[in-house]
C-alpha cells in the first residue's frame, strides 16, 4: 500500500469539509466549470458531489456525512441488510443501505424522477470511467461508509478503475464477509482523529468490521493500524470529558501536517 501524502490528505479533507455548505465553487479547486455534478437525497439536499477536470485523470466523488435528523436516525438502524442486489456478497449497516437506495430528487433538467441515489451516481460516473478516468472516493462520517460501499461496487463493475478511498471519522460498515470480500483494502485509508467516538461505532465487536489501513492522528503523531482495543483504552477517560469534539472536519484539516509532500 502506497503511503498517503500530505497534499492528498489535505485535498480530500478540504473537499469533505466543503461538501457540507449548500454552495461549493469547485473551480477554485482546479475543477472545470462543467466538472461538477451533484446528487440529492429524498429531501432534495445535496449528499454527493462528483468533481473532475477534462485534462486530469482523477475524478473525485465526495460523500457528505449525516446532516439532518432523519440521517442521524438512520444511524440507529444497526441491523444489517444484504447487498446481493448490488452484486456484492456481504451485508452492511441497514442505515447505509437505505441511504444508497433512497430516491434522489432531480438536480438537473435532464434528471428523471424515481431514480435512487446509487443509480443516479452510476449514470454520472460510469461514462467518465469509460472515457478512461479513474476514481477516488472520499467522505466524512457516514459519508465515508457510503464511499467504501460504492467504491467496492465500482471496482466490481470496472476492475482497477478505483484510484483510492480516503475516509474521515468513519463508522464500521458491514459484516465479516464485507471485511473479507472488500476488494480495495490496499487502496483504502481510514483516518481516525484523536478520540473521535464515531470511529468506534456501531459498538458491536465481531458483528461490524472495518476495512483498509487505519491512520490514527493522536497526540501529535500518526499511528498506523493501531488495534481498536488500544485506541479504545486510550480514549475512554477523554470520552467522559469531550466525546464529540474530535469528530469535526476542522480538526482533521488541522492535522494535515502529519503527512509529508514526497
Amino acid at each position: 500500500m502506497k503511503p498517503l501524502k500530505r497534499y492528498q490528505y489535505e485535498r480530500y479533507a478540504v473537499l469533505c469539509k466543503l461538501a457540507y455548505p449548500r454552495v461549493f465553487r469547485h473551480t477554485r479547486y482546479g475543477f472545470d466549470p462543467g466538472g461538477q455534478r451533484v446528487i440529492t437525497n429524498r429531501s432534495g439536499k445535496i449528499i454527493i458531489r462528483v468533481l473532475w477536470s477534462k485534462h486530469e485523470e482523477e475524478v473525485i466523488v465526495v460523500f457528505k456525512g449525516s446532516h439532518s435528523l432523519s440521517d442521524w436516525l438512520l444511524n440507529l438502524a444497526v441491523w444489517q441488510k444484504n447487498c446481493q442486489g448490488f452484486g456484492l456478497n456481504y451485508s452492511i449497516h441497514a442505515g447505509i443501505h437505505a441511504l444508497l437506495l433512497q430516491e434522489s430528487q432531480p438536480a438537473r433538467n435532464e434528471d428523471k424522477l424515481g431514480v435512487n441515489v446509487m443509480t443516479r451516481l452510476e449514470n454520472i460516473l460510469f461514462p467518465l470511467i469509460r472515457e478512461g478516468k479513474r476514481v477516488s472516493f472520499t467522505g466524512h462520517s457516514s459519508g465515508g461508509a457510503l464511499a467504501c460501499v460504492f467504491a467496492d461496487y465500482v471496482e466490481h463493475q470496472f476492475p482497477k478503475s478505483v484510484k483510492r478511498v480516503v475516509t474521515f471519522g468513519q463508522p464500521a460498515v458491514g459484516n465479516w464477509r464485507f471485511h473479507k470480500n472488500y476488494r480495495l483494502k490496499h487502496k483504502t485509508y481510514r483516518i481516525c482523529c484523536d478520540l473521535d467516538i464515531v470511529t468506534f461505532l456501531p459498538p458491536f465487536p465481531f458483528v461490524y468490521w472495518h476495512v483498509g489501513k487505519v491512520l490514527w492522528l493522536y497526540n501529535g503523531k500518526i499511528y498506523e493500524n493501531t488495534p481498536t482495543i488500544f485506541r479504545l483504552g486510550r480514549s475512554f477517560i477523554s470520552w467522559l470529558i469531550r466525546p464529540f469534539s474530535y469528530h469535526l472536519m476542522s480538526k482533521y484539516i488541522r492535522n494535515k501536517d502529519f503527512f509529508d509532500d514526497r
